[in-house]
């Protein structure tokens, strides 16, 4: 997938937090430690990146009319296994505290609360959102 497809799926995708442009997809995908996963079908993707044995889980979108097919369940898989390719011993990630489909996915896979960042996502026309931190041990 291309940057300027990664911007128009993850615009699909979000509000909250606002989505990436092309300029900051084609940025992240340059940087070696990052990697790209996306759906057969190009309806859902995952960015990551591995550093210094831990995981970052960039974003993960879904269009909207394909969610609940379990894309990015599959998605979340193969990031794990990835990210111990990599060296990853512990992986992390911010979702919106808004976001309850993700909070209760992240959940059935195993990540856990680790923490909160009060007003971390932009929340165009309303008050900022507070991001809460999900890790999850890979080994």
């Amino acid at each position: 997938m291309t940057p300027a497809a990664l911007a128009r799926l993850h615009r699909a995708a979000f509000t909250t937090p606002p989505p990436w442009s092309e300029t900051a997809f084609a940025t992240t995908l340059a940087d070696p430690r990052a990697f790209l996963l996306a759906s057969p079908c190009a309806r859902a993707f995952l960015i990551g990146r591995v550093v210094a044995g831990e995981a970052e889980l960039l974003t993960l979108a879904t269009h909207p009319a394909a969610r609940r097919e379990g894309l990015a369940r599959a998605l979340l898989d193969t990031f794990d296994a990835e990210a111990r390719s990599r060296g990853a011993t512990l992986a992390f990630l911010e979702v919106a505290e808004t976001n309850a489909p993700a909070r209760a996915l992240y959940a059935r896979l195993g990540w856990a609360e680790a923490g909160r960042r009060p007003g971390y996502f932009d929340n165009p026309g309303a008050a900022p959102v507070a991001a809460v931190i999900l890790r999850k041990p890979l080994s």
